[in-house]
């Protein structure tokens, strides 16, 4: 009984203790915390779980058979997989990328699992070394490029031949019947399909060479400058100016046809060899042509050598790029 009363008398005492009173509640309170959270989830758990439910699942009334264990089976399996993946291949979606620094148009095109080419077609890009920091992208869910049909009564079965990809997805993919009968000016795309070599080229900036091997400095870009030969005006230059020393070898900057070949007072001796798909180009102020009209040149043909005829300041090669009879920047071009 002592023992007790002497319990007691030390439990009060410490109750009495504002230091000891707050430990003793701040436990208890822990404890009903903890049980009543114990007690809730719980409940919650079995409210959630209805016991004695199974077995596969649709959204719709499952058809009825009588062997059940081909609805597990593996070929089952695989159909349900092949119809889903089929589903999946015969639509396409598109999402928005917002072009950052230092990105260039291959690395995008890795980050999304399609090709470069699928990038410029889809986006209609002109220059792939022109994309600009903040400019946004179309990224479509698939490979594939855009097709513009050329000429009345194109079909999809025709399109997918000439691209030597799946008709029947060619078609999916655009909503469209295989015999459907397109009108010129249509646009689809062409799953998986790519960009002839000479497009991409071009786009990349890689269609022409150099047609100086050796070193040469630019001494005049294309476009807008003041006149070397009358300073109060400005000018429009139409080619780009190579200078180097006397002599040095002129290349052909692609293959083609050397359609003409003489001399003018503003080009000196000159060289105009006619390429591919509308593409000419100019070599002016030679020292000597070493070609001939209706000559075939290749890259590696020498046309003639530099010099200063006709109005130049110095030794170079001036070299314009025609572009269905147009002057275009020969700088886009050059690989």
């Amino acid at each position: 009984m002592k023992i007790l009363n002497k319990i007691k008398n030390r439990f009060l005492t410490m109750i009495a203790n504002r230091k000891y009173r707050l430990a003793v509640i701040s436990a208890a309170c822990f404890f009903t915390s903890f049980m009543l959270t114990a007690t809730v989830v719980k409940t919650v758990k079995s409210l959630g779980m209805r016991k004695g439910v199974g077995g596969y699942e649709t959204s719709s009334v499952p058809e009825y058979t009588e062997n059940l264990d081909a609805l597990l089976s593996e070929g089952e399996s695989s159909s349900y997989e092949s119809a889903k993946t089929e589903s999946a291949e015969s639509s396409i979606t598109y999402q928005t990328y917002r072009v950052k620094p230092g990105d260039m148009i291959g690395y995008i095109a890795d980050k999304y699992d399609i090709t470069t080419d699928t990038i410029i077609s889809v986006n209609n890009i002109k220059q792939s070394r022109l994309i600009q920091v903040g400019q946004y992208l179309k990224i479509p869910s698939m490979k594939g490029i855009i097709y513009t049909v050329r000429k009345d009564g194109e079909t999809p079965v025709s399109i997918a031949e000439s691209y030597k990809v799946d008709a029947q997805q060619t078609a999916s993919v655009n909503a469209l019947a295989l015999d459907a009968s397109l009108k010129a000016g249509t646009s689809l795309f062409v799953p998986e399909a790519e960009l002839d070599w000479m497009t991409r080229q071009e786009i990349n900036g890689d269609l022409f060479h150099r047609p100086l091997h050796g070193r040469y400095w630019i001494s005049s870009r294309y476009g807008w400058r003041d006149s070397p030969f009358n300073a109060s005006k400005r000018t429009f230059h139409g080619g780009l100016d190579m200078a180097t020393a006397p002599g040095t070898p002129i290349y052909a900057s692609l293959d083609g046809k050397v359609t003409t070949t003489g001399f003018n007072a503003t080009y000196g001796n000159y060289v105009i060899i006619t390429h591919h798909s509308g593409y000419k180009t100019l070599y002016g102020h030679m020292s000597q042509i070493t070609c001939k009209k209706g000559n075939f040149v290749y890259t590696n043909t020498m046309i003639g050598r530099v010099g200063s005829t006709g109005m130049s300041t110095g030794p170079h090669l001036h070299f314009t790029v025609y572009k269905n009879g147009k002057s275009v920047n020969p700088s886009l071009l050059l690989n």
